[in-house]
């Protein structure tokens, strides 16, 4: 009977150990079959490979996340210095491994010593805005700081190392970088001049060897003794110093009162996907309003053949006009009402506009409640996905392109001039107040796939984002494709913009129904974005500013 029952028990663990075996071989198989170029563990997209790398590293060595998109922020700080930096500041969505997700907040603020009058003196047309009345309370490594107490796991001096390394051995200028280097030749920047000069006073180009030797020195010191380091201290000093001398109005006590904002996400239903993004001042509630009114046309792949596509682009545009006339609601919360913007993110709302938009024509500036403002351009973004599910999608900026153009120099830190965001969008400012954002870092999660998503490029981040998104959760567009789509930029102004390579049939049907077309002379959409499905992970780095993802 005992020898009969321990039969019965050993044939019992044979067939567990077997059925182990067999879910072993299946998920080994089912890895083998992911795509080429894709990931099976863990990836990170950044504006460029070297800074997708640095993120990978972090993640290979047990890094977080969040550990992760710092890393790779860093980097971005030398490797693209004209759209981001320790001189400016971030939002950060972060999803930790059980799904919950928490906006941390480090955009820029008003100093105490604003002028009341200084919205006064925004130019009526876009332009490159430097000068040091511009610049807002950088919050940055506050952003860093508090992401790090929740999310981090390595050390965060480690996080610093890579960057502090290739800032003070110096490397090759990138083609992106190098391509913004003569934006900074005038007489208004000499500093930063100075920075991009050889041993004979001409600036460098791409492929000379750079070196930002004194922001190494910066970072060093804020590895060491962590982020009060810039915000107290010699280095505080010495940067408010240099914002004075270039006729600045930031003070010590603007540092120093500096902080970061935790809060939830806010959450929009879309299709199988629940979206998690920042509530204002970012422009979260602008890229919701535009998917939700194209969500209700009920889109396919068969919506891109004969006559269909001209219709799917006219009422894209015609949302983009009504989002358009929206943004001035764009506030910091404590200075609006937080209702009136939540409604903005509802289907009713949604098709309320949608009922507004004409199959046939389109109409003038009065018709959408537009107010004149002024378009941005700018910024950097980061997507993290790690091996345990959590996330990270992260988009910093200085600004405009070098920012305000001010360098400290004693610090080598350059500094935004993020308080250009508020003109045509609001009449007063008041320190403290954080200016209105078109960033919308997203994390899009169903019940079997992870999307982590977001854009650069000011004014046209909502521009890729939404491209991006219609085209690859309703158009039928596999992730690279969409990204690489290109795209029509409605601007301040409701002009139409089309990207290089756009369907010229397309174009034409869209004059005839009245939208007006005007030329750009640059594009700066850039998304980069990391998705996971069936246990493998796209990850892509925008074509536009030459990227690429790097994962495991």
């Amino acid at each position: 009977m005992a020898r009969s029952k321990a039969k019965v028990l050993t044939c019992c663990a044979l067939i567990l150990l077997c059925l182990v075996a067999v879910i072993v071989i299946i998920a080994v198989l089912v890895r083998r079959k992911c795509p080429e170029e894709t990931f099976s563990r863990a990836a990170v997209a950044a504006d460029s490979k070297a800074c997708s790398e640095i993120g990978r590293d972090i993640l290979l060595k047990g890094g977080s996340a969040v550990d992760g998109a710092i890393a790779a922020l860093l980097c971005t700080s030398i490797m693209n210095p004209q759209s981001m930096g320790i001189g400016g500041g971030s939002i950060f969505t972060v999803m930790d491994s059980s799904g919950n997700v928490k906006i941390i907040n480090s955009r820029e603020t008003v100093p105490t010593n604003v002028k009341p009058d200084m919205l006064k003196s925004c130019p009526k047309t876009f332009q490159l805005m430097s000068g040091s009345q511009w610049i807002g309370v950088p919050g940055e490594i506050r952003g860093y700081e508090q992401a790090h107490k929740l999310y981090g796991k390595l050390p965060w001096a480690t996080l610093f190392q890579p960057t502090i390394q290739l800032a003070r051995e110096g490397f090759p200028i990138p083609q992106v970088q190098g391509r913004y280097i003569p934006y900074i030749d005038n007489n208004q920047t000499q500093s930063l001049r100075k920075l991009y000069s050889d041993k004979n006073g001409k600036l460098l180009k791409t492929g000379d060897i750079v070196k930002f030797e004194k922001l190494a020195n910066t970072l060093e010191m804020i590895a060491n003794q962590g982020a009060k380091a810039f915000y107290s201290g010699r280095i505080a000093e010495d940067l408010i110093q240099d914002i004075r001398e270039a006729g600045g109005m930031l003070t010590l006590q603007d540092l120093a009162s500096y902080k970061a904002t935790v809060t939830d996400a806010w959450v929009v239903p879309l299709g199988e996907y629940q979206m998690h993004i920042p509530p204002p001042p970012a422009g979260g509630i602008i890229l919701s309003l535009i998917l939700n009114v194209m969500k209700g046309y009920h889109l396919n792949s068969a919506s891109l053949t004969g006559e269909q596509k001209a219709l799917v682009y006219h009422r894209y545009i015609e949302a983009f006009k009504f989002a358009n006339g929206l943004k001035k609601h764009i506030r910091d919360p404590r200075f609006m009402s937080e209702a009136m913007a939540k409604k903005f993110t509802e289907d009713s709302f949604a098709s309320h506009i949608r009922s507004l938009i004409s199959s046939s024509k389109t109409h003038d500036a009065m018709y959408y409640n537009i107010t004149k403002s002024l378009d941005g351009m700018g910024t950097t973004h980061v997507s993290v996905l790690a091996e345990d599910g959590s996330a990270v999608s992260v988009t910093s900026t200085i600004n405009h392109i070098f920012g305000s153009r001010v360098y400290s120099p004693s610090t080598g830190v350059i500094l935004n001039n993020e308080l250009s965001d508020f003109c045509g969008k609001a009449d007063t400012i008041f320190p403290g107040e954080q200016p209105p954002s078109s960033m919308a870092p997203a994390v899009l999660k169903s019940p079997s796939k992870t999307l982590v998503i977001g854009s650069s490029g000011g004014s046209m981040i909502t521009t890729g984002m939404s491209s991006t998104l219609m085209n690859h959760l309703w158009l039928g567009k596999n992730l690279k494709e969409a990204i690489a789509t290109p795209v029509v930029f409605v601007d301040s102004q409701n002009a139409v913009k089309f990207e290089p390579k756009f369907d010229k049939d397309v174009i034409e049907a869209l004059k005839a129904l009245g939208h007006n077309q005007e030329a750009a002379k640059f594009f700066y959409n850039v998304v980069n974005a990391v998705e996971k499905e069936d246990g493998c992970i796209c990850a892509v780095s925008d074509a536009r500013k030459l990227g690429e993802a790097a994962g495991y």
